[in-house]
């Protein structure tokens, strides 16, 4: 792995890694497992087992064994419609983040608000503003790390002046910038559990204009993980991510959001997808892989990551699918993963570094700035006297 530079006064870390292309086997389909019209998002499962899906300005609650869906979080004090397009969700799985000694509330259900850059958070059917994320244009990510490097903060993604910030949220609201200056990247992302070599801990996320699959340590250096090797564009390359649970291989499901989006090119079916774990098992996928599936069509690969990654696509939606959101991958009965890993004692190294590039930058500017006015100041006088 490569680091490159430093460009103007703001530092970008970016790594290379070895990328292969696997061959691919007849893929697997996503069918509509519920019709759901505005469905853009799927996050859990809870403790009850249930999963929390947001459609049409809504939440619901699925029940996985029965398909029964129930409204979530409605009346007074519920759910507000967010006007955002993408009000994508992490449903908390109840971790310490111990640099506080607090916790996030089991079962907890947090929701980005675009453009006016908050978090929502819905606790026991109530919501309230959680936290506000500075230095963006909108939001336009959410996961939570529950593999342990972030913390086990809350992250959050926005882009910036045609970057990304990359925000972890503590269990108190508070947020630190991890990086102000990530590529492009926004959609279904998630945190690389510790099993998953080099990329072990880091916020994993796609970037549907290049159809690269993207990784963020703690300390805001970034790497290409993997190209996805699937069509790429606006409204058309890789969206959704999920990484497959231990246990997922004796049986689970993936769950993927089709929202329909009249007159564009991927006008979508207005469905919930899903897809069994004995169709994704025949084409090779293994627990510990890494699913992502694009917006347009909802074309998946696998990725396992070894000495270097090994890319292979395993399933294909309905040609007209408009994926958004997670790639949700849920076991029936999922066995204990990896051990956590320590928190990262540098957090948000390197927002502070390109902070102190750019004030650095703008004092230097300053002081230039002055200098040609004291020489113009002094000119002037000459002609004077």
């Amino acid at each position: 792995m490569n680091p490159v530079i430093a460009i103007g006064p703001i530092l970008l870390l970016t790594l290379s890694s070895q990328l292969s292309l696997g061959t691919a086997p007849a893929a697997g389909a996503w069918a509509p497992v519920e019709h759901l019209p505005g469905v853009v998002d799927v996050a859990g499962p809870r403790a009850d087992g249930r999963l929390v899906v947001s459609a049409g300005r809504n939440l619901f609650l699925l029940d996985r064994a029965s398909g029964d869906l129930q409204p979530f979080a409605t009346g007074a004090g519920g759910y507000p419609p967010l006007p955002g397009d993408e009000p994508y969700l992490a449903v908390s799985s109840g971790r310490i983040v111990p640099s506080t000694g607090c916790r996030f509330t089991r079962d907890d259900v947090f929701v980005i608000d675009q453009a006016p850059h908050r978090v929502w958070r819905i606790s026991g059917g109530r919501a309230n503003v959680f936290a506000t994320v500075d230095g963006v244009d909108s939001l336009s990510g959410i996961t939570f790390d529950d593999t342990g490097r972030f913390g086990n903060r809350l992250l959050v993604i926005g882009p910036s002046h045609g970057l990304t910030v990359v925000a972890a949220v503590d269990c108190r609201g508070v947020v630190t910038h991890v990086t102000d200056a990530a590529p492009a990247m926004e959609g279904g992302m998630v945190v690389a559990p510790a099993s998953f070599g080099a990329f072990a801990g880091d916020l994993i996320a796609p970037d549907e204009l290049s159809g690269l699959i993207r990784a963020v340590r703690p300390d805001g250096s970034t790497a290409v993980m993997a190209a996805s090797g699937l069509p790429r564009g606006q409204d058309t390359g890789i969206e959704g991510l999920g990484f497959v649970p231990a246990g997922f291989t004796r049986g689970g499901t993936a769950y993927f959001a089709d929202r329909s989006t009249p007159g564009n090119r991927y006008p979508g079916t207005g469905s919930l997808l899903s897809v069994d774990s004995a169709t994704l098992v025949s084409n090779g996928v293994r627990d510990g892989d890494l699913l992502g599936a694009t917006e347009g069509g909802a074309r998946t690969v696998a990725v396992r990551c070894d000495a270097s990654c090994l890319v292979t696509e395993v399933a294909q939606g309905p040609a007209t699918a408009h994926g958004e959101g997670h790639l949700l991958v849920v076991a029936d009965h999922p066995l204990p993963g990896a051990a956590p890993l320590p928190p990262a004692a540098d957090l948000g190294a390197a927002a502070r570094t390109q902070a102190l590039l750019i004030r650095a930058g703008l004092a230097v500017l300053a002081g230039a700035g002055l200098a040609v006015l004291v020489i113009v100041l002094r000119r002037n006088r000459r002609r004077m006297s």
